[in-house]
């Protein structure tokens, strides 16, 4: 019976000292406003430096935010850049010593081919909560969807010989917002470009050029048979912002 009792004491003293202490946690694309709720969120984890347990985890939801704010308003050592509705993960630990921490964020969650992981480490101390603008880690990148032609589609030569091939794709910031000629993210900025190859060589390199919002295009010409693969790439140089995607199709 005093080998329980001390059991018990012993989990009751753990659970009195332990404090529920929150942190704020958001994932802000570079050069751009936040992953949100739109583009099915970042996904968290905060894990304890020592033995990796599992401490919280769970998906930023909210808004990317307010664009004069993140992209346009002066910044000085106190400015938020968040407002209420600005997307993030509140997590909830109890931890009764201070405790050393990872905050791993993977994102954008739903579009794996451009997903980064991004980390950091912090000491939490018991009821210190975290929160306002809280922990902001940056993903950098472009999501790319490579729209024409589409994966392993398989086309008949005579149907594309002598004629423009189009090579479509869909261009976003890392937290979904647009890209469009003269816009905040002006795509005359960016460099775009398909490189098409044939089994296994380069054939030829395309500039793509915004048709509409998000929407580049471009054309080449096919001429033999072959298995091919497309990369299609955006490049920023002012920020080193970089995003690919690939897919092959075969002409017959």
């Amino acid at each position: 019976m005093k080998k329980y009792l001390i059991i018990l004491l012993s989990v009751f003293c753990v659970f009195s000292f332990a404090k529920e202490t929150r942190i704020t946690i958001r994932a802000k694309a570079k050069d751009a406003k936040f992953i949100g709720s739109s583009l099915g969120g970042a996904y968290v984890i905060v894990r304890n430096k020592i033995n990796n347990t599992i401490l919280a985890e769970g998906k930023t939801s909210g808004s990317t935010g307010n664009t004069d704010l993140i992209m346009k308003a002066p910044k000085h050592r106190d400015s938020s850049i968040v407002d209420d509705a600005t997307g993030k993960f509140l997590a909830t630990v109890n931890i009764d010593e201070p405790t050393f921490v990872s905050i791993e964020v993977f994102s954008p969650f739903n579009h794996k081919q451009a997903q980064a992981k991004v980390s950091t480490e912090i000491w939490l101390i018991p009821g210190k909560d975290i929160l306002g603008d809280g922990i902001i880690l940056e993903i950098p990148g472009f999501i790319i969807d490579i729209l024409k032609p589409r994966t392993h589609q398989y086309i008949g030569l005579s149907s594309i010989s002598g004629k423009p091939f189009q090579i479509e794709a869909n261009i976003v910031m890392m937290c979904g917002c647009v890209i469009d000629k003269g816009g905040v993210w002006d795509s005359d900025k960016f460099e775009t470009k398909a490189l098409v190859n044939k089994d296994g060589k380069r054939v030829s390199e395309i500039n793509l050029s915004l048709v509409s919002t998000n929407l580049f295009e471009g054309n080449t010409s096919i001429s033999a048979p072959g298995n091919y693969e497309i990369i299609v790439y955006a490049f920023d140089p002012k920020t080193g912002n970089t995003g690919v995607d690939k897919i092959n199709y075969v002409v017959y």
